[in-house]
């Protein structure tokens, strides 16, 4: 299970949508959301699953690989079907005791359960083909504006940097104590759900130091070598809005519109 959480991990590649700017895919990643909670029927779901289907097709990440993370959250997609389909309001066509089943359950189980999907595999695409870095410098350029209010962006940006670079490296930690534990005769497969949470206390305590020892060793890693972000501090590799980046934007911009029309055009076809 710890290795299928893809949530954070960048998959190298050198496709048209990893070279676009860290900018145009932020603010693309935003649209896509906001399409998504625009979103009141299953006609509107037609321009964020092309919009999806073509930013896949064109990262050329493999499927395979996408999709291995929605495997984490599947306890949490069912648990939303399950909760809808029998605990809905509406003409119920099956009925046992309290629990009933009602057409419209089914329905609005079926469009949460489509929602939460597409906003998984949405965002998971930023980080793909995003490097931390990269979300660094498009977080501080779009948000530079609030330096002005004393807004600490850089230091704001610079943390989420940190927390998205650690996201594998704690995974690959917690898999590394997972193993060393069940050589010892751990068991974190049997049980109920209260066994199995206390059989877990053995690697989240060491998992947990493991994690302070490396944020100590990276601040002081920083202090010395004088580390102060923000105001002068040049880049390696400094952002730059290229001619693709403006025709993506003009895509984004026709799909969120397509979203928009068929939100309101679209309540008596579905």
């Amino acid at each position: 299970m710890i290795r299928d959480i893809t949530i954070g991990q960048y998959y190298q590649g050198s496709s048209i949508i990893h070279r676009l700017d860290a900018r145009t895919k932020l603010i693309a990643t935003f649209l896509y959301i906001v399409c998504i909670f625009l979103v009141k029927n299953y006609v509107g779901f037609v321009a964020p699953v092309l919009f999806l289907v073509m930013v896949i097709v064109l990262s050329k990440v493999p499927v395979k690989f996408i999709f291995k993370g929605l495997k984490p959250v599947i306890f949490i997609i069912l648990l939303t079907m399950v909760f809808h389909v029998f605990f809905g309001s509406g003409e119920a066509i099956f009925s046992w005791g309290i629990i009933k089943i009602t057409k419209a359950g089914i329905k609005r189980g079926i469009f949460l359960v489509l929602r939460i999907v597409l906003l998984m595999l949405g965002s998971s695409m930023m980080t793909f083909t995003t490097t931390p870095g990269q979300l660094t410098d498009g977080l501080e350029a779009l948000f530079k504006p609030l330096t002005k209010l004393h807004v600490p962006v850089h230091e704001i940006a610079l943390m989420m940097s940190i927390a998205l670079r650690f996201i594998p490296v704690l995974l690959e930690e917690t898999d590394k104590i997972m193993k060393a534990q069940q050589s010892r005769g751990a068991d974190f497969e049997t049980g109920n759900v209260l066994q199995r949470a206390k059989s877990m206390i053995p690697v989240f305590i060491p998992l947990i130091i493991s994690a302070f020892r490396r944020a100590f060793d990276l601040a002081m890693a920083m202090e010395a070598r004088c580390y102060n972000g923000g105001n002068g501090r040049t880049k390696m590799h400094p952002l730059r809005y290229k001619p693709v980046d403006f025709y993506a934007a003009v895509i984004c911009v026709i799909f969120t519109a397509g979203t928009v029309f068929l939100r309101v055009y679209g309540k008596g076809l579905l």
